[in-house]
């Protein structure tokens, strides 16, 4: 399917690695030149030139999405590059695994983290994208949350945090002169996905029979989601093919999720 995304200019938060590099690769994929912003400049420079071999533009921002002054840097750095922003992935986020089991004993430092790394980083993103989105009279949000923002389970700073992403999406999405200007916003709810360095492939090196185990038990397709599949639907969602999705939020978890 053609995307038409051809000559777009997008930016891709948190797309030093994973779900952020898989969703920026398929766009450039589709033809759209991709600003990568990521907090390790190894990482910002592997991924740029990733994008650059596929035949499209690609700007690469070493920055931390928790200050202020590191997004609108990379902002400034896009507009006085391209001049444009048609795209933004807010896929930066993380803390699902933070904090400890015993909810009391939990510093109130990490539920401000996690709040401040997920929910208010996109807002603060979303916020300064939406004037051009206006201007160009075309936009597209979509917003990397979690199957656990949408029901219970997990840590509560964490799912607390999704949630909140996935309610500013629908809540942006429901104003008319936003959507009028021609602007959608989504959020996608990724279930398990296997990402290197992270504590999935830690539990499965430590103890690969319990990890098997549980795979066959507690997921209906007896594995993890890959980067790419969450890729995928974020690429359509970013389409002119789906301009009649604005406000959902897609469950991308091999039936996971315990609720529609």
């Amino acid at each position: 399917m053609n995307l038409n995304l051809k000559g777009k200019y997008g930016l891709v938060t948190g797309a030093g690695h994973g779900i952020g590099r898989a969703i920026a690769l398929v766009l450039a994929q589709e033809g759209c030149n991709v600003a990568i912003c990521s907090i390790d400049k190894q990482q910002v420079d592997d991924v740029v030139n990733e994008v650059k071999a596929k035949g499209v533009d690609s700007i690469g921002i070493q920055a931390d999405a928790t200050v202020l002054e590191d997004i609108e840097r990379a902002i400034k750095t896009i507009i006085g590059a391209w001049g444009a922003i048609h795209i933004l992935i807010n896929n930066v986020g993380g803390g699902g695994r933070w904090g400890s089991p015993v909810i009391e004993e939990t510093a109130e430092t990490v539920w401000t983290d996690v709040y401040n790394k997920n929910a208010l980083a996109a807002v603060r993103f979303t916020m300064r994208a939406i004037p051009f989105m206006r201007k160009q009279k075309w936009g597209r949000v979509v917003t990397v949350a979690s199957r656990l923002g949408r029901e219970g389970g997990g840590r509560p700073w964490f799912n607390m945090a999704k949630s909140a992403e996935i309610s500013l999406m629908k809540t942006l999405a429901m104003n008319f002169d936003l959507a009028r200007d021609g602007i959608t916003f989504n959020s996608v709810a990724p279930g398990s996905i296997m990402i290197p360095d992270t504590g999935w492939e830690k539990e499965q090196k430590e103890n690969p029979g319990e990890f098997q185990r549980k795979m066959d038990i507690e997921f209906p397709l007896g594995r993890l989601g890959k980067p790419e599949e969450i890729a995928d639907v974020v690429a359509f969602l970013c389409s002119g093919n789906a301009s009649l999705v604005n406000g959902a939020c897609v469950a991308i978890d091999g039936g996971e999720s315990r609720y529609f």
